[in-house]
């Protein structure tokens, strides 16, 4: 197992071939300035607010890493997945990422981890662990064979189903 030191960009950096992204909740960070900044109608420039993003995600898809991100999303959808609906042309599929979504209601007979996860190069699975109203509180690495066959599995169904980003529209 990584050292527990290891961040999400030693991760991401380590990654060879794909990078797969697993969203399942609803809500996250609703303390962010960037969300409330958005609640309140101020337009958002995604590149200019998380550079790090972009340059992390530009670089590594230029190594020749596929970063694949699936949302599992409840209709009508929240305030915050409209957020990162309308974020996401500039901050992900603008750096090369790509995204589908996955009304909840088609995700029911689906097998899927308790927690959202990253997947990499299906060698690790990063869990992201927040509270029940979204803060988020840390996160737990696993190299487990039957929970990475798990995760690899889940993310494959979810995004057989899901619809690409060009053509989801929330209601």
């Amino acid at each position: 197992m990584p050292a527990p030191q290891t961040t999400f960009v030693d991760l991401i950096g380590q990654c060879r071939h794909t990078a797969m992204h697993l969203e399942l909740r609803d809500t996250y960070t609703p303390d962010d300035p960037v969300y409330l900044d958005w609640k309140a109608g101020h337009a958002i420039d995604a590149v200019a607010r998380w550079p790090e993003w972009v340059e992390l995600a530009t670089t590594t898809i230029r190594r020749g890493v596929s970063i694949r991100r699936a949302r599992i999303v409840s209709e009508p959808v929240t305030d915050f997945i409209r957020y990162e609906y309308e974020l996401t042309d500039a901050l992900n599929v603008g750096v090369g990422e790509s995204v589908r979504w996955l009304p909840r209601k088609r995700a029911s007979d689906l097998a899927l981890p308790g927690n959202d996860f990253w997947l990499f190069d299906g060698r690790l699975v990063r869990f992201g662990l927040f509270s029940g109203d979204g803060v988020y509180l840390g996160d737990e690495v696993s190299e487990d064979p039957d929970v990475i066959k798990l995760c690899a599995s889940a993310f494959e169904a979810v995004w057989e189903r899901a619809i690409p980003h060009q053509e989801y529209r929330p209601s």
